[in-house]
């Protein structure tokens, strides 16, 4: 057994806090995730740095918030020149891997959703081209075979096995594998050899590709091989097992796809309980009465009640299937020997609107069911169930890795540990930010979103940039934001004490590091 711990990290992919047993959700079953948050501490009150995948993931290595490490939303990308918390811990001993999605870099090819710059720049940006090379995870990288190993260091990590984008069709070394290992593969992947269903819900579709060949039982059999092939003695390890799902499309193979009843779920948060909907719901119930598909399939949108319910069925067979090959990794664990020494941990990038207010996806409305995510941390010091209600933000995860690793972060770095919240009793935070940042117009808005949140255990708050309305919801007395303050003149002292407090937290987004070198 090692002296320093291991770190087994799982992630979700657009999973909701309250989407699982331990947090009591009524109708999904997550037994081998219960039991993680069983001898743990599982974080009632746990928040994004941003809810969209790659600024938040890009959160989550460094520690930073997604203004300061630049990834400011989906298209954009981590430098190289940027440290994360596992050039720490690689630095200090650990042997570090990466299984399944990462999304540090774009995965697709595809020139953003932007009108193109009419203005002859003979110098385009203000920083000069990076010199790292940044299309590791575009499918051109994988045109090779499935043993080519991925090149490394990749932001820390020794060891990466790769599944980029999601649903039945990820690529990446994922993809390599696929098409080598099933002879069938491109009858696999034709849309013309959809199984029949009876569903309805936009991206629903029923794969053909089987349970064991599915990306979610890919990233478990990677994880496990890398468990197995470990020998007494090797050097204490972080594993980051990252799930592509469950992310639309709703797609989950096998028994999964039928595992769950639409008519078990309930359209419990509909269009017509928000008081006074915010401008973008408007926007989004005006294309759903005229028919108005969205751009892309990335694009928030709202549903019928159906179409909810057949959305959640479908999500809860993904979560599932999510859980049994967690509990596969978990028993491999406990088969190497290694259980007593690894701090267990499980989260999410961000959540899916899921049907509040009959949205779906995310986008630019911080509701908790995209900014509030699963956090459980379950640590052999002190195997036993804890629920905390304190906040606390993705940007604390790496400080609490480091922490409990007794390595010191670098400096610049934002988040700070919450070890000492761990039993209970303590508060970590007394309020989160949120950012959000979108690359162009949605929802409604005519620009590109630039949205600030304040979340404190009482309100939440949120400013748009060049909008005349904002948010202000009491969560004393409305938890699930339905009538929104923002414009009541009895609460207008506490939108100003909470600008305030937000224009604090604003003042400190700014680069710490490097140091000044000199005096003047």
């Amino acid at each position: 057994m090692t002296q320093k711990p291991n770190f087994l990290l799982f992630i979700t992919d657009q999973h909701r806090a309250d989407w699982l047993g331990c947090a009591g959700h009524p109708v999904v079953r997550t037994p081998n995730i219960d039991a993680i948050a069983a001898k743990g501490t599982r974080f009632e009150d746990f928040h994004v740095a941003l809810p969209v995948c790659m600024p938040n993931r890009a959160s989550l290595m460094t520690g930073r918030m997604p203004s300061v490490h630049g990834l400011r939303h989906n298209g954009c990308l981590l430098s190289e020149r940027a440290n994360t918390f596992v050039d720490v811990l690689a630095a200090g001993g650990y042997a570090t891997a990466s299984f399944g999605k990462s999304h540090l870099q774009p995965f697709t090819d595809s020139p953003p959703l932007r009108k193109e710059d009419q203005v002859e720049r003979l110098v385009p940006e203000a920083w000069r081209p990076d010199t790292g090379k940044y299309t590791k995870e575009e499918p051109a990288s994988f045109d090779k075979p499935s043993d080519a190993l991925f090149e490394t260091p990749y932001y820390g990590f020794q060891h990466v096995e790769m599944a980029t984008s999601h649903g039945d069709q990820c690529g990446g070394q994922y993809g390599q594998w696929f098409r080598e290992t099933v002879p069938n593969w491109q009858e696999l992947h034709d849309p013309a050899n959809e199984l029949a269903h009876d569903y309805t819900c936009p991206q629903a579709y029923r794969t053909p590709i089987p349970e064991d060949k599915y990306p979610t039982a890919w990233v478990a059999d990677k994880a496990i091989s890398y468990l197995e092939e470990r020998k007494a003695g090797d050097d204490p390890f972080f594993a980051f097992v990252s799930f592509p799902d469950p992310h639309h499309p709703f797609n989950p193979p096998g028994k999964y796809w039928d595992m769950y009843d639409p008519n078990d779920f309930d359209v419990d948060l509909p269009y017509d309980a928000h008081q006074n909907p915010t401008p973008p719901m408007q926007h989004e119930t005006k294309m759903w009465e005229t028919g108005e598909e969205p751009a892309i399939p990335q694009f928030a949108f709202r549903a019928s009640d159906q179409h909810v319910r057949e959305a959640k069925a479908l999500t809860a067979g993904m979560i599932t299937m999510i859980d049994d090959h967690i509990g596969r990794v978990i028993d491999a664990l406990k088969a190497s020997g290694e259980y007593d020494n690894t701090v267990i941990i499980f989260t999410s990038d961000h959540g899916d609107y899921l049907g509040d207010f009959n949205l779906m996806l995310k986008g630019a409305i911080p509701l908790p069911s995209i900014t509030r995510v699963p956090m459980i941390w379950s640590d052999p010091g002190m195997r036993k169930g804890v629920q905390t209600g304190t906040l606390a933000s993705t940007i604390d995860i790496s400080a609490s890795i480091l922490d409990r690793a007794g390595l010191a972060p670098y400096n610049g770095i934002q988040g700070s540990s919450f070890l000492e919240a761990l039993d209970g009793t303590q508060v970590h935070r007394d309020e989160v930010m949120i950012e959000h940042n979108d690359g162009g117009p949605r929802m409604g808005f005519t620009k590109a979103v630039r949205a600030r949140t304040l979340r404190t255990k009482d309100w939440r708050m949120s400013i748009f940039a060049g909008e005349a309305w904002g948010e202000l919801y009491d969560l004393n007395t409305d938890l699930r934001e339905c009538n929104n303050l923002w414009d009541d003149p009895s609460v207008k002292d506490v939108r100003a004490e909470l600008t305030l407090r937000l224009v604090d937290h604003l003042t400190f987004q700014m680069d710490e590091s490097p140091r000044a070198t000199r005096l003047a």
